[in-house]
């Protein structure tokens, strides 16, 4: 298998801590998007979106989208059970890990799109009001984050799961590219933190803030 990424690209980086915790072997083909590779007619034939990260497999078929990609890993190598072993677990999983995409990530992702490094390049029309707004959301998550690990060990109950992964991708993203680092009050957010930075998993490809 190849895995297209790009640098500290977050989408990338979830699929690649998912690889490491099923222990499968895979090929990293960086993808210079600042160069464009990511728009050439080879890349929009792999992934016609023209977004990473997009897994290649052996036999040429690909995969585009993180959350796509892992499931597909996760029916290849079911354990460890990162989506859950349950109905239950399934579906409490996969709630909280939606919850991060649509109240988290995105409010991170209007950060970044109305921000500094992304005004450089001149690309959208910068709005200050949007990046406002999506700061404070980012830091009242960050509040309800803390308030909920102070009654779980992980964002999904008492193991490791795909949700701690989107989590740990997101708060590097934002804290290292966006200027959204979590408050050093918040104790149970970086209790957490620690824990996920302790896995070889996530240690490997998410430096320590």
């Amino acid at each position: 298998m190849k895995l297209y990424s790009y640098g500290s690209a977050p989408n990338p980086r979830k699929v690649a801590i998912f690889l490491a915790e099923k222990g499968l072997e895979y090929e990293l083909v960086e993808v210079d998007m600042m160069k464009g590779e990511h728009k050439t007619p080879d890349f929009l034939k792999k992934n016609a979106s023209g977004k990473l990260p997009v897994l290649e497999l052996d036999d040429g078929r690909c995969l585009a989208e993180s959350i796509a990609i892992c499931r597909y890993l996760e029916a290849l190598c079911p354990e460890p059970y990162l989506f859950g072993r349950d109905a239950f677990e399934l579906g409490y999983i996969e709630m909280r890990n939606r919850q991060l995409e649509t109240e988290l990530w995105s409010q991170i992702g209007q950060s970044w799109v109305h921000g500094p490094v992304v005004a450089k390049m001149g690309i959208v029309k910068q709005i200050p009001e949007v990046k406002e707004a999506s700061d404070v959301s980012v830091g009242k998550y960050y509040e309800r984050l803390d308030k909920e690990l102070s009654e779980s060990e992980f964002v999904a109950g008492d193991r490791f799961t795909v949700a701690d992964i989107t989590l740990v991708t997101g708060i590097d993203f934002a804290t290292t590219l966006v200027g959204l680092k979590p408050d050093d009050s918040l104790a149970n957010l970086w209790r957490w933190h620690a824990q996920i930075l302790s896995r070889d998993s996530v240690d490997d490809i998410v430096s320590p803030k």
